[in-house]
This record gives structure tokens, sequence and C-alpha cells, in this order.
């Protein structure tokens, strides 16, 4: 009984339902009655409580956005445009602190308790907004690390005993084997065997085929978080399972395995995705990761069913590995990704991941990549939220190059998305089916232009 009332606990989303509404309803409801207060019954000074509260509450709100957008579009702190949205949002929350303390200054004994009550409402108000905005954290359980996934031991998967292609005949003839009605996800430790990359547990879906007693051979997508980030905020943030299983419902039971490995070793940490003085985790991605997939899992085994995606890092990741490696992966579907990989500035990251070997890190800059390898019979599915105006440029920059080596490249941008999760689902809805067409599971049924959340550039 506990454990059923912790779960549904940790279940509850942040971005819609009771939480969000009952947290947004207590701060508007605390900050009428505070607004009446100041208006009829705060003590009179020389300038009106409420004027001197209006007065905070615009030079915190303009001194907020000004450092926001400081930070995000002028001198890059994190590494990317945070958007109009957040940036809104977040100076927002400072208009609000600065009302409800200029307040606290005026207002004596129960009266100044209410806005101090309020400091903090209007901080978990202004998170909430930002996080709805990226859909970062989900629920509860996202934003203190918990995990629903029970462990992969804990179902008996068997290896393939059919192509993709047979399972569809199956299908026609009603002659399927028993499945479950949906795909689940598992918690899994992948042994680091050749790489010894120490990574966290990974997550892995497998659809309602692949749980069957004769599963057919499944494609893969290799799916990657950003950094900051995890496997299990990448299956979440990205509502993978429910994408999946949509899929899933109509097509026989069949849909990618996805892979959700740990790039990284820990959130802060950038292993930039190759092998370095920090860690070997090209290596760990590309050979234990697959190892394991094809030894453990009922996966088809060529290239051309093979796909790495990812957001953010996860997305420089994939546009850096894949033509790397092309007897492993066809596919490349990245979003929000940048132009090479980053911690720093390049003569840092050559000093401390290359030993100070120049060559090896440009090996790993994408267009690079792209150039040296032989891409031909690759594609790439890039997408980028169209806010996010520097991850557009990135996209265009890495597809052009990617075109001009021969591959099959397609450009979505997503109207009212920016570096966020909302973007990476409106590129994958429509990426999953591009996928599935490629891979056989079942043909698209409508063109990319007929995507509600997506804008085809090329």
């Amino acid at each position: 009984m506990e454990d059923s009332v912790w779960k549904t606990v940790m279940g509850l989303s942040l971005v819609r339902g009771i939480v969000p509404r009952t947290l947004f309803g207590l701060t508007v409801v605390a900050a009428i009655i505070l607004i009446g207060i100041l208006a009829f019954g705060g003590r009179r000074h020389r300038t009106h409580p409420l004027v001197a509260s209006l007065v905070a509450a615009t030079l915190a709100g303009a001194g907020g956005l000004l450092a926001t957008w400081l930070m995000s579009d002028v001198f890059m702190v994190f590494g990317v445009s945070l958007g109009w949205p957040v940036t809104l949002t977040v100076a927002g929350g400072f208009a609000g602190l600065g009302f409800v303390l200029a307040a606290a200054v005026t207002l004596r004994g129960a009266r100044r308790a209410l806005a101090v009550v309020l400091v903090p409402l209007v901080l978990a108000s202004t998170a909430l907004g930002v996080d709805s905005i990226y859909g970062e954290y989900r629920t509860i359980g996202n934003l203190v690390g918990y995990t629903p996934y029970p462990p992969l031991g804990s179902v008996t998967v068997r290896k393939a005993s059919m192509s993709v292609g047979e399972w569809r005949d199956k299908a026609r003839k009603d002659a399927l084997p028993s499945m479950p009605d949906s795909g689940r996800v598992f918690a899994v430790d992948i042994p680091n065997t050749e790489s010894k990359f120490k990574a966290r547990k990974a997550m892995v879906y497998l659809p309602p085929a692949a749980l069957s007693d004769r599963p057919p051979a499944l494609p893969v997508m290799e799916l990657l978080a950003g950094q900051p980030g995890s496997p299990g905020r990448l299956i979440d943030a990205g509502n993978i399972a429910a994408t999946m299983n949509a899929y899933a419902a109509e097509h026989d039971g069949l849909a990618p395995i996805v892979l959700a490995p740990d790039q990284n070793g820990s959130a802060m940490h950038n292993s930039l995705c190759a092998d370095t003085t920090r860690g070997n985790a090209e290596t760990y991605l590309t050979k234990d990761v697959v190892n394991w997939a094809t030894t453990t899992l009922p996966v088809a085994k060529s290239a051309r069913m093979w796909a790495m995606g990812g957001f953010s890092q996860g997305g420089t990741c994939t546009t850096q590995l894949v033509p790397r490696h092309p007897d492993i992966y066809g596919a490349m579907l990245p979003v929000d990704g940048e132009l090479e990989p980053t911690d720093g500035s390049v003569e840092t990251m050559v000093r401390r991941y290359f030993a100070g070997d120049r060559k090896a890190y440009n090996r790993q800059v994408p267009v690079n990549a792209i150039a040296a390898t032989g891409t031909a019979g690759q594609a790439l599915f890039a997408g980028a939220g169209k806010g996010d105006r520097k991850s557009v440029a990135n996209m265009r920059t890495i597809a052009a190059a990617a075109r001009a080596a021969g591959m099959e490249t397609t450009e979505l941008v997503v109207p009212g998305a920016d570096h966020d999760w909302h973007a990476v689902q409106a590129v994958w809805n429509p990426g999953l089916d591009w996928f599935g067409a490629r891979t056989g599971l079942g043909e698209m049924t409508k063109s990319l232009e007929e995507y509600p959340q997506v804008e085809v550039l090329q």
C-alpha cells in the first residue's frame, strides 16, 4: 500500500494537473490578498505601500529581464539561448519577488508573514513555469531522480526467431504470437567490457513484439539525453514509452527497440562522446552497448536497421558518431545539436581530453567526420526548435555537409519551441514514422508537411 502511494506521488505531473494548478492557484490567491492589504490596510508612509511595491516589481522585473537576456543571448552562459518564453517567465519571477519583498518591508505582523510566504510560492511558480516551457521534469519523480522502471531481468526476453517481414505476414494471416498490449521500459546495467567506461544505468524500451515468445529482429534507436541529463530523463521528457506504444498499436505490436545509454557517467560530466583521457565514451556507446544489445535483445544487426539520435549534447554526439561508424548505424536523428563537442574552449578541450592532440579533436567535429567517411546509404533526419536560432543554424550547416557527402537529409523546425524537449517530441514523432518506413515496420501514411507541429525546411 505504501509503495503504491509512493509511486502515485512520484508520478504526479509537474506540467499539468493538480500540482501546477494548486501551486499557481495558491500563488494567485495569496497575491490578490496581499494587493488588497497593501491597497486598503497597509501602514501609510510618504509613498503608498502598493505604489512602492509596484515600483519595486517594475525595477526587479526589468533587472531580471536584462540579466537573463545578457546571460542567455549575449554571453551565452548556458551555451544556447534560453528563448524569450523562458526569459520573460524569469523576468516575471523577478518582478513578483520584488513586489512581495517590498511588501514585506512595508507590512508588519501577520501581514508581513503573508508576504514572506509568497516568496517561496513565487519562486516555485517561476520554476514550474520554466519547466513547463522546457518539458524537462515532467513528474515529481523526475525532479528527485526517482525511476519507476523495473530491471530488465524481471522479464524473459527471447532472441529473434523471424524477420519483421515475416511478422507482418503473420499479422495479415491473424497468426501472431501472443504478446502484451503495450511495450515497457526497463533499467539495466550494460557491461563496459571493452571501454571500462563508468556509465549509469541505461534504459531500454521493448515494444510488444519484443516481449512475445517469438519476437522478430527489430530495428533499434539508440537515443542520448543532453548534458546535464540522464537516460531516465530522456525516456520521460522525450515521452518515449507513450510515443512508441502508440506506434506499436498501429503496427501489429511492432516498434523500434529504444536503447537509452548513459554517455557521460554523471549529470555534470561531459564525456564529449569520444575516447579521451577522461573515459572511453565512444567505445562504450558503439561497442559495449551495441554488443550487449545484439547478444541480449531481439535486434536486427544490419546498419540500416540501427539509428542514433539525441537532444542537445546528445544530438552533437549523434552527428559525430554515426558518420564515424557506418558499419553500425544507418541513420541519425539529432535535435538542437551543436557544431562540435563543447566543454570550454577548443584549446582547453584539446589539452584536457586529447592530451594536446588537436587532430584527434578535429576528427570528432561532425562536419569533419561526415567529410572523412563514406556516408552513402546513411540518412540524416534533423530538427531544431524554431526559436533556437543557433541550433537551427547548426542543423543547416551539418545538413549541408551531409548532402554534399551524398547523404539523404531532412531538416525540420518546430514553431513555438526553443532548445527544449517539446522540440524533441515534435521532431521524433514524424522521425519515428520515417525510421519505421525505412526499416520495414510500416509505410508512412502522410507527408512530412502534414505533421502539425513541424515545418519542413529541406
